[in-house]
């Protein structure tokens, strides 16, 4: 019933009056909730129905509904008020949210069940349970089951803290995207334009949509001006879509391009267009980092020769156990603890490949990674790609935008130039004091100019207050119009608005053709002050009449922009043009225009970029400013904060296009600022620092137009507060508060990660090659392995996952931005860190086969527990090596590792907890762990000898490594000398 109401009434056919529901539905909604209604605001039209005309682009049903006034009515809303607050509830209800069906997050047991799919993990707890079969048929209840529970549990330890470490980042990625979301578009509810989050969009909303908006719903096209949407992430078409009146139709997900427009939501959430493509898409997880890929390579060879180790080993102690077996005559006779010795061999070798492959390597990158994102978030950076985070720490060049990134984004017109006078804006009780010397006349056109040639709006907000909605630049020449005592909506309503033509980059103007309450048609021009000024023959007198502009007043005029922009004050005009009686209608005429205004806005450095800009410099970063404003006010910021020096080179867009390829290669590296560029130069720009000059490059942008620069770059920066919805989607980090310091504090990040996983990778391979070379060395000669499977399980839970968590998340440190970025092409590995690995490597291969051969007559062990105490004392000198080993990986050059451990409470915290559980497992846990209790001695020799890697490590760092000579730059310093050692 409430489907064929719905279709009879979109068919034109009228129904009857209303009445009391006599059916489930009466008009297409469900009865309940229509019931529940207050009677102004019952819908007469089924949302499926008003999906489908939008989705299948249905004008013929549309225009019987009378257009989207006749729409408004059925769904209750006026075009002018909006939606009532009140309503927002029942037409969530009625229409649902706009919300997207999300892929349900993973739980922890979901976590906790991909661990133990580990395939060598499986392998070792199919050991263990034959090694549980074979010793109880051995050895009987409960001392047959140590062997086999042993390893259980030390696998469920294992599976337990890579579960939670996992989980935990899931969770971290969880609170990132929640960032991501908070997008807001302007709305009209209550009559009060306000803003809101797109996900509280209802249907019936008037939103208002601006050059770089992502369109939040599907809807209908109200009013606007030269509105283009990009559609191609809904259809694949490139080429843009002008939408107006005839072709109203708008979709959520596409892109507005250009222009500004009203619109009407009809479809909200799961009903569009873009929520049934979601639903069509699974969830896809995040790319591998550049640094994961190549640690990936670097994992698979040392599981490849851990592979050949364990293979090896596992032959040796098998051979040499048959040749024993046949020496003694025994190779027919097999017993079950023969198996059981076979099998712990074959538990050994598996044991020796979960040691060695390396899995803590992509593990502490994402480790390293997310704990940076989480600093970051907090920071006021929101990293939405994780390569960027690591990728920023190569940065060899930073192409940043001036305003709101440079500066405070806080606009006001500090300066005006007027009737030919040069005057300080001064305000007194609110009110501007500067005109009593000019006629009213001039200050009515002004003010027209002001308040009708602009996309930005003063509006009441809920106190009654005025407030602007709108860009900084519009809003000061707003602000500044009411300051003159202007009145916004007086201006608007006695105007009638023709056509307009929107600001954009490439024409660096905005145009409004407007029909006056005495019937006269005028223009208004604003923008660029040059451009401006060559549009423009007359000038405006002190009475208001236009004045012949000659080419003497054309020179002071320009020095008055010069001046201004000296000052760095960034200049924009306004002309107007009275229209004769046979002017074409749809022409905005761009000669002939008459001078009205020269403002001078003031847009404060931001006071830390200074500082930001010297640690830059000092990390080997070039910064670059590009900038749309006049080349004089882009030279005075550049100054201030440091950017432009004596020897640098400030260049305009028009003159750097004009190059040819080779002489742009040979000024593009002295180029320091570039004034009036267009979005196609600072593209080039950016391709050839990146092609040619093969820098790696971040780039900031808030503009829809940045886009391309954007994707080019490296690294993409949006800006959170000025930026479009199209250049966040195109960037890899947003940066909440637009503030330039944010982004070297991502630099500073970006180095620290990659200096983190470098300490990590130092320190495992380290332990890779002891634990790979004792057991192999051992099984060769004596023909067992020092190190049982639960022994060597427990040193890979140290040097994996805590190993990780450990190295991975120490803080930057301020040397960081005082050498220079890593090279693209740079080998991860580095000569440094080769020498510390071999050092320690031959330090504890020499140490523990010393003990393993000559131990029990250097300790003077005997007994018939000799060969046991001897085990453990190997097992516990070689994880107290692993623990001082840990520290010294803490910083690769320096000698002080202690500087700053004990403020990383992450850190301390992993060293103590090694040390009390090694504690525990020596002491309390031999039945498991294969080991026995030492006595105070014996602890106090292992922790001794652990304690000697320390010194290795002073003495390793004493021998100098040769560093390539040449532009890019290993990561580290040249080896210090004298107190810069320490």
């Amino acid at each position: 019933m409430a489907y064929l109401a719905a279709l009879r009434f979109i068919d034109g056919v009228p129904l009857e009056e209303p009445k009391e529901p006599s059916g489930p539905q009466e008009k297409g909604i469900d009865a309940d909730i229509q019931n529940g209604l207050p009677q102004e605001a019952r819908v007469q039209i089924h949302p499926d129905k008003l999906a489908s005309i939008v989705a299948s682009y249905d004008i013929k049903t549309l225009r019987k509904l009378k257009g989207v006034e006749g729409l408004s009515k059925k769904l209750n809303v006026s075009l002018d008020e909006g939606v009532k607050s009140s309503d927002v509830p029942i037409r969530q209800n009625v229409f649902g949210s706009n919300r997207y069906t999300e892929k349900p997050s993973k739980s922890f047991w979901m976590f906790l069940w991909e661990a133990l799919h580990d395939l060598t993990l499986i392998i070792l707890m199919v050991c263990a349970v034959v090694s549980i079969g074979v010793g109880l048929a051995t050895e009987g209840w409960p001392k047959g089951m140590y062997d086999g529970l042993g390893i259980i549990l030390s696998i469920l330890l294992v599976v337990m803290v890579t579960a939670i470490s996992d989980y935990k980042q899931s969770l971290q990625f969880k609170e990132l995207d929640k960032e991501k979301k908070k997008i807001f578009a302007q709305v009209i509810r209550d009559g009060i334009r306000q803003k809101v989050s797109i996900y509280d969009l209802v249907v019936g909303d008037i939103v208002h949509l601006f050059i770089g908006d992502q369109v939040p719903a599907d809807g209908v096209f109200i009013s606007g001006y030269n509105l283009l949407i990009d559609q191609s992430s809904l259809t694949g078409e490139s080429v843009p879509i002008n939408i107006y009146e005839k072709r109203p139709f708008l979709l959520a997900g596409s892109k507005v391009q250009d222009g500004f427009a009203k619109m009407l939501v009809t479809t909200v959430g799961m009903r569009t267009e873009w929520g049934k493509l979601m639903e069509t898409l699974s969830e896809e997880g995040e790319d591998e980092t550049p640094l994961q890929v190549k640690l990936n390579g670097v994992a698979t060879i040392i599981g490849k020769i851990g592979l050949a180790f364990a293979v090896m080993t596992f032959l040796v102690l098998t051979v040499r156990f048959l040749v024993d077996k046949g020496l003694c005559h025994e190779l027919t006779k097999w017993t079950s603890s023969d198996a059981l010795t076979l099998l712990n061999y074959f538990a050994t070798a598996v044991t020796i490949i979960v040691v060695a492959i390396p899995e803590g390597l992509p593990l502490a990158v994402t480790l390293s990674l997310a704990f940076a994102m989480k600093k970051l978030m907090n920071d006021q950076a929101l990293v939405k790609r994780l390569s960027a985070c690591e990728t920023m720490g190569s940065a060899t060049t930073i192409c940043t935008d001036k305003t709101g990134t440079l500066t405070t984004n806080h606009m006001v017109v500090n300066k005006i130039w007027i009737c030919g006078k040069e005057k300080e804006v001064e305000t007194n009780g609110g009110r501007s004091t500067i005109y009593s010397d000019i006629s009213e006349n001039v200050i009515s056109i002004l003010l027209q100019g002001i308040f009708n040639n602009t996309g930005s709006e003063v509006v009441k907000n809920k106190d009654g207050n005025n407030s602007i909605l709108g860009t900084p630049t519009e809003s000061a020449l707003l602000e500044y119009g009411l300051l003159l005592g202007g009145d916004f909506d007086n201006e608007r309503r006695s105007c009638n608005m023709l056509k307009v033509e929107p600001f954009n980059s490439e024409k660096k103007k905005m145009s409004v053709l407007l029909s006056l309450p005495d019937g006269k048609v005028r223009a208004f021009c604003k923008g660029a002050s040059e451009i401006i000024l060559k549009m423009c023959d007359k000038m405006i007198g002190v009475d208001g009449e236009p004045l012949h502009l000659s080419e003497e007043q054309v020179r002071n005029t320009m020095d008055v922009i010069n001046e201004f922009a000296g000052e760095a004050l960034r200049t924009l005009s306004l002309a107007f043009k009275d229209m004769d009686d046979g002017f074409q209608e749809n022409r905005i005429p761009d000669s002939g225009y008459t001078l009205i205004t020269i403002v001078g806005i003031k847009d404060p450095v931001r006071p830390e970029v200074k500082e930001a800009v010297k640690t830059c410099l000092a990390a080997g970063i070039t910064v670059r400013m590009v900038t749309g404003d006049n080349i004089n006010t882009a030279k005075a910021v550049a100054k201030e904060c440091s950017i432009l020096l004596d020897n640098d080179l400030a260049i305009e867009g028009p003159d750097f296009r004009h190059k040819s390829p080779d002489q742009m290669i040979q000024i593009i590296p002295k180029i320091k600022v570039m004034a009036r560029s267009s979005p196609t130069d600072k593209h080039v720009l950016v391709k050839n620092l990146r092609g040619v000059l093969k820098e790696v490059v971040a780039v900031t942008g808030d503009g829809t137009n940045d886009a391309p620069a954007l994707h080019e770059a490296d690294i993409g920066f949006a800006m959170g507060i000025a930026g479009t919805e199209v250049a966040k989607e195109s960037a890899d980090v947003i940066v909440l508060d637009d503030n330039f310091a944010t982004i070297v504090n991502v630099a500073r990040w970006g180095r620290s990660v990659y200096i983190n996983i470098q300490k990590f990778v130092q320190f495992q391979l380290t332990v890779n090659i002891v634990a790979l070379m004792i057991n192999f060395i051992s099984a060769c000669i004596s023909g067992s392995a020092p190190l049982t499977a639960v022994q060597l399980l427990w040193v890979n839970l140290i040097m994996d996952t805590l190993g990780a968590l450990a190295l991975a998340t120490e803080p930057p440190h301020e040397g960081l931005m005082k050498r220079p970025p890593v090279g693209r092409t740079e080998n991860f590995i580095t000569r440094t860190m080769w020498r510390n690995i071999i050092g320690q490597s031959i330090y504890q291969l020499v140490i523990l086969l010393v003990l393993n051969f000559a131990g029990k007559k250097i300790l003077g062990l005997s007994g018939s527990d000799a060969t046991a105490v001897l085990n453990t004392f190997i097992f516990n000198t070689f994880v107290f090596c692993q623990v001082f080993n840990e520290m010294n990986s803490r910083d690769i050059e320096k000698i002080n590792i202690f500087r700053g451990m004990f403020g990383n409470w992450v850190f301390t915290g992993i060293i103590a907890a090694t040390v009390i559980f090694q504690v525990i497992i020596v002491e309390f846990l031999g039945t498991f762990a294969s080991t026995i209790p030492l006595n105070w001695q014996l602890w106090l020799i292992s922790v001794v000898l652990g304690a000697v890697s320390l010194l290795i490590a002073v003495v390793m760092k004493c021998i100098p490594v040769n560093q390539m000579t040449n532009t890019q730059h290993d990561g580290y310093d040249l080896l210090p000398s004298g107190p810069n050692l320490a």
